[in-house]
């Protein structure tokens, strides 16, 4: 064995071994495809006590793409069992028509599976290494991504109820190609690696090799500049995270705009997108974002700009920025009955029901409810009020947002006489009514909160 291939072997162990010393406590569990940088990893982690210590074993994920995976799951099976891992097997299905690419999807499609089956504190290790790395920043710049997308891949990030853990990201391929050869192992060649038509391949085998003719550290010194970005991203977003504590309104769901509009350039997307991410929101893209800037620096006092995407929608009123999924309207003409039990409402505004009032009396007999939406014209007499209001009027003055305002359910009498708007006020009518069943009107379930 050549000096310089003992010094590659041992660089990849002496890199598994610093890693496993910091790494959080946790059992390991290594994604196993069959390919060649797994299989190393696979191998070189099953030599150390350190790492068998934690319970060692492996994941192989079928995506059932290509016809050769059977072979390719009993493959990994086999090899596993010589080395004395236990190994689970998990086969996937790549939905087609998901929006993303094939790569994209079928990447999507793993991690979901293998959220499912990663334990509390569990770790998984992945294979990436150095070149995986350059290639990842090259594909990231492509798309206009910004400082946390050119920052690339981090060691150590979430996945789960564990994390993903990615140790040889410092190490070039060539160095895990010299471990297996020394090693004799035997690993999978995937044909669809050879397909120019995704782009990781077209960079990997055309891109790279260019670019490394010309600048030989060209790997090396687009991993630093990730480094660079990693880092900016990781200020920014503590930045973010102060400027979005400062800006987020009562209702956790809204923003005052103007203060994020105020926000420094670099600021405003990341503290949106956290904002977004808090709610459990889908993030809109750049151009999305640019069109939020623009209607709300543009749009007068009286506009209520709107930017829409799949599953979110920002709104704005008054001082803030409301977000929510994309609200349905309930139809017009829809009715029901309310005294007759729970009502369930459309639109997916929840479930209307009576309840206990103990400060009511009670006893006396059970008038005819209906529940509605508005239609216009409505008006309200408020308890120790003798004059009636127009509910449109109400409903402006009490700062609830204008689309929200249609989707309050009304509680009429069999007259039509306007009892309460939803829970949140209650009639002169009302009152006598709904005292004379010991009940009291309560809004359950509702998608947003209204006032």
């Amino acid at each position: 064995m050549c000096p310089e291939r003992r010094l590659k072997i041992h660089r990849l162990t002496q890199t598994l071994e610093a890693a496993l010393a910091v790494l959080p406590a946790g059992p390991i569990r290594v994604a196993y495809s069959g390919g060649l940088d797994s299989s190393a990893l696979l191998h070189a982690l099953a030599g150390l006590d350190a790492a068998r210590a934690r319970g060692l074993s492996a994941l192989h994920v079928d995506h059932a793409l290509q016809p050769e995976s059977r072979a390719w799951a009993e493959h990994c099976q086999r090899v596993a069992q010589a080395l004395g891992v236990p190994m689970r097997r998990i086969t996937i299905e790549v939905g087609a028509g998901t929006g993303f690419g094939p790569e994209a999807a079928a990447r999507r499609a793993r991690y979901g599976a293998i959220e499912t089956v990663l334990g509390p504190g569990e770790i998984l290790a992945l294979a990436h290494h150095r070149d995986d790395q350059a290639e990842t920043v090259l594909l990231k710049l492509m798309r206009g991504s910004g400082p946390e997308g050119l920052g690339a891949m981090r060691t150590l990030r979430p996945l789960g109820l564990g994390h993903a853990w990615r140790p040889l990201l410092d190490l070039p391929q060539a160095t895990l190609r010299d471990y297996a050869t020394v090693h004799g192992l035997a690993w999978i060649q995937d044909p669809s690696n050879f397909d120019m038509t995704i782009d990781r391949n077209l960079v990997r085998a055309q891109i790279l090799p260019r670019l490394r003719e010309r600048w030989p550290e060209a790997d090396a010194s687009i991993v630093m500049a990730s480094a660079w970005a990693r880092a900016a991203a990781d200020f920014i977003d503590g930045a973010a995270e102060q400027a979005l504590a400062s800006l987020q309104g009562l209702d956790p769901a809204t923003l005052r705009y103007r203060g994020w509009l105020d926000l420094p350039e670099a600021l405003r997307d990341p503290s949106l997108r956290r904002w977004l991410r808090g709610l459990g929101l889908p993030e809109p893209t750049h151009f999305q974002i640019a069109e939020l800037v623009r209607q709300l620096a543009e749009a007068g006092d009286d506009r209520q700009p709107c930017v829409r995407w799949p599953g979110a929608e920002l709104r704005r009123y008054r001082d803030l920025l409301y977000a929510s999924e994309p609200l349905r309207s309930p139809p017009l003409d829809w009715t029901a009955r309310l005294d007759a039990g729970d009502v369930e409402l459309p639109a997916g505004l929840g479930m209307l029901r009576l309840i206990a009032d103990d400060g009511a009396r009670g006893g006396g007999p059970s008038p005819p409810l209906h529940v509605r939406f508005r239609r216009g014209g409505e008006t309200i007499r408020l308890p120790s009020s003798e004059h009636r209001r127009d509910l449109a009027q109400l409903l402006q003055e009490s700062g609830l947002p204008p689309w929200e305002r249609g989707r309050l359910p009304l509680v009429v009498g069999a007259d039509g006489t306007l009892l309460a708007v939803a829970d949140l006020w209650t009639s002169e009518e009302g009152r006598t009514e709904l005292a004379r069943l010991g009940r009291r009107v309560y809004w359950a379930g509702r998608a947003g909160t209204p006032g």
